[in-house]
């Protein structure tokens, strides 16, 4: 068998080994915990049945998530933030299928508890042990890939130079082809000049090289042409650098649309099974949240209604997912009063269409606790792009780039931006593009961990903030 048949090879037989050893994983993990906590083996029949759907989760989810793709050359913390979302998401449909079935009561919560905290650990230590382990093989010229580039200009040499500065990716570069004088010719980190492209296909086929990766503008489609023509030959893998560095992108990746490859420069991440899980996200957690905070939530009606004249709830016309306007509830902490028409008067300090009982709501944010309902309602996430006055999207869509992406997915009750202390009046246009540009950092890298991650930062510090008021 040749080098890149044994190298596919050990890639498959890794990938099983990695699907085998997660679930032995979380098998081991709920064992553990039962043993720990009971001190015996003998696990009751609904315990058993537990630990099946759990791993029956796992299997599913594991796999529909990106944890099994390619690694080689990406951060493990990336890898670890995919690896905690496809954790997360076991439990949380784990759990919907006990609320569901009415057989939470049949295990004990502390045991469910510690399997959680023991397979996350276990997936953790697992994962980074695999990366030093691999890192290391691959700094010592063991399973690397022979890579070339076919280069143009300045994204070459970027390509170039970043690649050179990671060999624990196991991408051996061993130099670049270029068709242009050589007086034009960049350095790129020592690379040898190989060749020019005429010369490409005999030289991969010669050095058995696994990749060619091109490295040209959007309007180079003739050269595109012409590497394609020299390799068709050959068996290396051809990878596009896509020359995309100079624009904002939003969630952009590769797919295909009836056989037609397309790149995707901003799409929504809220779609298929991803979408699947936030839903379930979302209302599980709003009905858990809304069942313990109802009798504080009466409390705050009945206030409300006896402080001043007017309706308990304040409701407000907002866009939604896609743009779509939505109405968005709080309880109401202002005098009654109009706008003129097309005219937005946003809250500044001390203002005095507030109420007593409103400034201390909206300083603790309970006021917005009826969003959860919005929730339930499928108008809004517990975790997204907090939704704008309709009147402040006309304002700053045209003056704050790429200002209406926040809407590809749907508005949250809190968000990166607020935890980040971009909260409350926005009197800048400063203020406004730091908003934006959190909100879309939280888009192009959603996870159910993330979410975890921002409803656990807002426990802690996004109740009370300076800029509530």
């Amino acid at each position: 068998m040749s080098e890149r048949g044994i190298l596919d090879e050990h890639s498959v037989i890794l990938g099983l080994t990695l699907r085998a050893l997660d679930l032995v994983a979380m098998l081991v993990a709920a064992l553990a915990s039962y043993y720990w906590l009971f001190g015996t083996m003998a696990m009751p029949v609904s315990y058993k049945m537990a630990v099946v759907v759990g791993l029956l989760f796992s299997l599913i989810l594991f796999n529909r998530s990106a944890l099994y793709r390619a690694w080689r050359g990406s951060s493990v913390t990336g890898e670890l933030w995919v690896a905690t979302g496809a954790w997360a998401s076991v439990f949380l449909g784990l759990s919907s299928v006990a609320f569901i079935t009415q057989q939470a009561h049949t295990v004990e919560v502390a045991w469910v508890l510690h399997w959680m905290v023991f397979s996350w650990f276990g997936l953790m230590v697992f994962r980074v042990s695999l990366r030093v382990l691999l890192r290391g093989v691959r700094s010592r010229g063991f399973n690397t890939r022979k890579v070339v580039l076919v280069v143009a200009g300045e994204l070459g040499v970027r390509v170039g130079e970043r690649l050179r500065q990671m060999p624990w990716t196991g991408l051996e570069v061993v130099g670049y082809f270029d068709d242009r004088p050589l007086e034009r010719l960049a350095d790129i980190g020592n690379l040898p000049l190989l060749g020019r492209i005429a010369e490409l296909g005999l030289f991969v086929q010669r050095e058995r090289i696994d990749q060619v990766w091109l490295a040209f503008p959007f309007r180079a489609e003739n050269r595109v042409k012409q590497v394609l023509h020299e390799l068709r030959h050959s068996t290396a893998d051809v990878r596009m650098v896509p020359d995309i560095f100079q624009f904002r992108l939003l969630n952009h990746s590769m797919s295909e649309v009836g056989g037609i490859p397309v790149l995707n420069l901003t799409s929504s991440p809220m779609v298929g099974f991803d979408h699947f899980l936030k839903e379930i996200e979302d209302r599980v957690l709003a009905f858990l949240i809304l069942f313990a905070i109802s009798p504080l939530m009466l409390l705050i009606a009945g206030l409300v209604k006896l402080s001043s004249h007017g309706p308990v709830f304040f409701k407000q016309v907002r866009h939604g997912w896609d743009g779509e306007p939505i109405e968005v509830w709080k309880f109401r902490t202002m005098l009654i009063h109009e706008e003129h028409s097309g005219r937005l008067t946003q809250a500044v300090r001390d203002d005095p269409r507030v109420t007593a009982l409103g400034r201390l709501l909206r300083s603790s944010s309970l006021d917005e606790l009826p969003q959860f309902i919005n929730v339930l309602q499928g108008r809004m996430s517990i975790v997204g792009p907090r939704p704008h006055a309709i009147e402040h999207n006309e304002q700053f869509k045209e003056s704050v780039d790429q200002y209406m992406l926040r809407h590809k997915v749907k508005p949250g009750i809190t968000g990166w931006a607020q935890v980040n202390g971009y909260r409350g009046e926005t009197n800048t246009l400063e203020k406004m593009q730091k908003r934006v540009e959190l909100d879309l950092y939280y888009i192009e890298n959603w996870s159910i961990w993330f979410d975890l991650r921002i409803i656990l930062k807002t426990l802690v510090k996004g109740f009370s903030d300076k800029n509530a008021y």
